[in-house]
């Protein structure tokens, strides 16, 4: 299901996609911050910059040259928000699939 609705994302957030994936990837190792009960804040702030630098470095679409000039200017705005939104349903599906994964029957 989730597949598949991820497929039905609109053509942005399809484009912005692998580099949230591709952070999360990289923060997916035993013990991670990422599975911490509560994740520390300034930690998912500090992911979803990377994201933000990746995507505004990579996509001409963002980098202010082309058609959506001035989208997304400063880190806060629109494309940043959107990101983080992203990102923080993609760390909810790992952590909730970790959960699972991880459950122990005595």
């Amino acid at each position: 299901d989730f597949e598949y609705m991820k497929s039905m994302y609109p053509d942005t957030a399809k484009r912005i996609l692998p580099y949230v994936e591709e952070e999360c990837d990289r923060m997916e190792y035993e013990n991670s911050m990422v599975y911490d009960q509560c994740p520390d804040k300034l930690q998912l702030k500090l992911m979803s910059r990377r994201v933000y630098d990746n995507v505004r470095k990579h996509e001409r679409m963002f980098c202010g040259d082309g058609e959506d000039e001035g989208l997304d200017e400063m880190p806060g705005g629109p494309l940043a928000d959107f990101i983080e939104v992203m990102l923080y349903q993609e760390l909810y599906k790992r952590r909730s699939d970790h959960r699972r994964r991880c459950r122990r029957f005595y």
